[in-house]
């Protein structure tokens, strides 16, 4: 039986976390929230909501930023010793809408193996240069798994079921930041995890907080985009020659 809760990671989003919280409630599941080192006053936000929730809030904590993705893998390895079964991974910064996430519900119930991911669907708001660069990540994961499988491997709403995706972390590098969202897609379709693909509504508040380093997380992307490449290279020599298919 399926047992969900939401893991949100958390940097310095002091001004959005309490209602993006509020525009989950609806769903009464348990938020994993984990603090990326955030500053004081972000911090005493998320000591306040774990106060307000009880224990529907279980609060992980980083002495230091160590990134998005290494918040999100602390947060799945928590939701795992607590015994959920399904993880909705949500950004804390209120740009995903709470209506798109009852087909994650759905589809996971329906493939409870398969990792869900939402494609976006974006308002005016997205910024143009985040959209070019989002196509040209497109473009180098399809180069990287030889396929047009998956749609957008940048969105940061997904469902994962808990032990495979942890698993796989426990047997792959993974990035620690901007990273992360790419990568674990693309190493999770070289495993033959099942994938599902849902879209989803995106917008970018006006007052919103972003954390995306212009050259140090490019940085880290295009590193990302090397190694996967790479693997790519290695894995299909090595089926080829086994004489079986990619």
């Amino acid at each position: 039986m399926s047992k969900f809760c939401f893991v949100i990671p958390v940097y310095n989003h002091e001004g959005a976390i309490a209602e993006t919280l509020g525009s989950l409630d609806t769903f009464n599941l348990p938020y994993i929230l984990v603090d990326d080192g955030c500053d004081e006053s972000c911090r005493k936000e998320l000591q306040r909501l774990e106060k307000s929730y009880g224990s529907q809030v279980h609060l992980v904590i980083h002495q230091v930023n160590g990134g998005k993705g290494a918040a999100v893998k602390s947060g799945l390895r928590a939701a795992k010793e607590l015994g959920y079964s399904h993880a909705i991974q949500v950004d804390a910064d209120g740009q995903h809408s709470p209506a798109d996430i009852p087909q994650f519900f759905e589809q996971s119930k329906k493939f409870p193996r398969a990792l869900i991911c939402g494609y976006p669907l974006y308002d005016k708001s997205v910024p143009k240069v985040r959209l070019w660069g989002r196509y040209l990540t497109h473009i180098w994961i399809w180069i990287n798994t030889l396929s047009l499988k998956i749609k957008d491997s940048m969105c940061g709403l997904r469902c994962y079921p808990i032990s495979l995706v942890v698993n796989l972390l426990d047997r792959e590098f993974t990035g620690d930041r901007m990273d992360f969202d790419p990568e674990i897609l693309v190493r999770w379709y070289w495993n033959k995890g099942e994938l599902q693909q849902v879209p989803v509504n995106v917008s970018y508040p006006k007052d919103g907080v972003s954390h995306f380093r212009g050259f140090e997380d490019n940085l880290l992307i295009s590193a990302m985009h090397t190694r996967l490449f790479f693997g790519m290279v290695t894995r299909t020599l090595r089926i080829s020659r086994l004489g079986l298919k990619v």
